[in-house]
């Protein structure tokens, strides 16, 4: 299985490949979203490390039902021939209706096919007021006119 765009990356092409990221995320869709990466694929998110496709499944399916409303945004930071660093923002609710933004940085490493086969994440959650969310799209996909986080000053 293949996953364009591939390694070596160019900047061009890693911007697809964060997009494309962004995208499969922001559709919460647990079995699709695992389908990018390798069948062994090793994480680790926050404090917790997980190992394959079932494990990255399951981590995100629990990880979307304490997270309403959720909405992310990713961007470019670095990349190498395999390699592509991102930071990223993204808005939750949790199931007492507290708002919340996480920010972080990911590294990640992809196989000769494109499918990312390691993901460190590091991530910090900061207590919001719903009136100062600036994700406000309907779920799913970010609108291509919607800022980035550049323009939004995160």
């Amino acid at each position: 299985m293949s996953r364009p765009p591939l390694p070596p990356f160019t900047r061009e092409s890693a911007i697809q490949k964060v997009r494309a990221a962004e995208d499969g995320w922001n559709s919460r869709n647990p079995a699709k979203v695992a389908q990018a990466y390798t069948p062994d694929s090793l994480w680790r998110n926050r404090s917790e490390f997980l190992q394959g496709r079932e494990a990255i499944e399951a981590f995100l399916t629990r990880k979307w039902e304490g997270e309403r409303e959720y909405r992310l945004i990713k961007e470019l930071w670095a990349f190498t021939d395999n390699r592509i660093a991102v930071r990223f923002a993204y808005e939750w609710c949790d199931l007492e209706g507290n708002w919340f933004r996480s920010y972080g940085n990911e590294n990640w490493e992809f196989d000769e096919d494109g499918l990312m086969r390691w993901r460190l994440a590091s991530i910090n959650d900061l207590p919001i007021k719903e009136e100062d969310r600036v994700m406000r799209w309907p779920m799913g996909t970010r609108p291509d006119d919607h800022p980035g986080l550049s323009d939004l000053g995160l």
